[in-house]
């Protein structure tokens, strides 16, 4: 059973003991938006569990184990609790879809990261390409929870994953590949993408580093592409429209033939400087890919830099509201 129905407090208790990380499902059965969820967060149960063994499912009826609810302040349906080494590692309240996977997806990308020997998160981990001198990986400053995605494949990675710190599975061995997530995303309908990044200080951004690792297999028409055409935009309060971003002024436009991609799929992008100084935030438009494809697949963002004065996160605009609430 992918999502197992918790019976008593001990069992949860010993279950927060044993296993590594935990993802509990509180929800009532006269709760709409517990029902509306319950389908997505099974699916994604059954797919990660059948990919590791250091991440469990679970479901807790706050009708009928009230002393649960209880214990952990359970005021709202549906909440859902994140468990890393029997603690409280991250709580998401309401049935947005979007949000719970992309919770889920960062513990669970945490958790293997970390069992499979890789190091922590932020700016010490891999990199695709030298830091240019002078300058650091500032990528831990991003805002990851306020991170949007817009059509991107579910069955591959969420957004998360761009930011790890682990090394792109693609350019790991590939024996038993099969068996870990996806540690990358893809375009779901088109070749295009919208990434909004929030940051929790104003950086002074130097360069763009973007790891693209698609299968080389040029005779399936299913095979993503590298991004070709890229814009971006500094200093915007939350993500762009497609539509949108098609009209407007870019700050930048990147255009990336193959001569840019080095041996580890990595393009180092130098940004323009007096353009990217003090920024808060980047939305980042890939427009089209590198060939005939109908998809475009990125495994790793770096933003290379320096971080300035902390920002107030209180401040910062909501992306939308989680239903329920």
């Amino acid at each position: 059973m992918a999502v197992k129905s918790i019976s008593s407090a001990s069992e949860l208790d010993g279950l927060l003991k044993k296993q590594k990380a935990v993802v509990v499902d509180f929800y009532a059965d006269w709760c709409g938006p517990c029902k509306q969820i319950a389908p997505h967060y099974k699916t994604l149960a059954e797919k990660l569990s059948a990919q590791s063994k250091n991440i469990t499912f679970a479901k807790v009826d706050t009708e009928v184990h009230k002393d649960i609810a209880l214990k952990y302040n359970i005021t709202t349906l549906p909440t859902f609790l994140l468990f890393r080494d029997g603690k409280v590692h991250e709580t998401v309240v309401g049935a947005d879809k979007m949000q719970i996977l992309n919770s889920i997806m960062g513990l669970f990308t945490a958790v293997e990261s970390e069992n499979g020997g890789a190091s922590g998160s932020g700016g010490s981990g891999w990199l695709g390409a030298e830091l240019p001198r002078g300058y650091g990986d500032v990528t831990d400053q991003i805002e990851i929870k306020s991170t949007e995605l817009l059509n991107f494949d579910e069955e591959a990675g969420s957004v998360r994953v761009l930011f790890d710190s682990a090394k792109p599975s693609a350019l790991s061995d590939a024996k038993g590949a099969d068996n870990k997530a996806k540690d990358w995303v893809e375009s779901d309908t088109d070749e295009q993408l919208m990434l909004f990044l929030p940051f929790q200080s104003t950086l002074k951004l130097h360069t763009l580093q973007i790891t693209s690792l698609p299968p080389q297999d040029d005779d399936d028409d299913e095979t993503p592409m590298r991004p070709r055409k890229i814009k971006l935009f500094s200093n915007r309060p939350h993500n762009l429209g497609f539509e949108e971003a098609e009209d407007m002024t870019a700050t930048q436009i990147i255009e990336l033939p193959e001569k840019d991609w080095n041996k580890d799929g990595t393009a180092n992008i130098p940004l323009r400087y007096v353009k990217f100084q003090n920024i808060n935030s980047l939305v980042l438009f890939v427009v089209e890919g590198d060939g005939d494809g109908e998809k475009v697949r990125l495994d790793r963002i770096r933003l290379v830099g320096e971080a300035g004065q902390s920002r107030d996160m209180g401040k910062l605009e909501k992306v939308g509201d989680l239903p329920g609430e």
